[in-house]
């Protein structure tokens, strides 16, 4: 690819990314939403990061793994309950990250 069209897609990726950001900022500037619509918003976090989540720890080598083996998904499960707990986010972090790493060392 040349410098001129690396430079245009470049520019073109900015532009779609700034405008699918923009776009309902800009629509929902100076509105007042119903409590409704504030509390369906108020879970797109926790929906976004569940789908960001969920194929990590159900297909960790590529393929569905709900099994005994899977230590990234029990690491997961032991992690968000911890968090759960909590309310925190390094302990559960350190939790998961602990154990897959102990798995790994031990279990091979």
């Amino acid at each position: 690819m040349d410098d001129a069209k690396a430079c245009l897609t470049i520019v073109a990726m900015a532009g779609v990314t700034y405008l699918t950001r923009s776009a309902p900022l800009l629509a929902l500037a100076g509105r007042t939403l119903s409590p409704w619509a504030i509390r369906l918003l108020a879970h797109v976090p926790a929906s976004v990061l569940a789908a960001l989540v969920a194929p990590a720890l159900l297909r960790p080598d590529g393929r569905f793994d709900v099994g005994l083996g899977n230590v990234v998904l029990w690491a997961g499960l032991a992690a968000f309950a911890l968090a759960v707990r909590t309310r925190g986010f390094f302990g559960p972090v350190a939790l998961g990250m602990g154990i897959v790493a102990a798995a790994r060392y031990f279990l091979g």
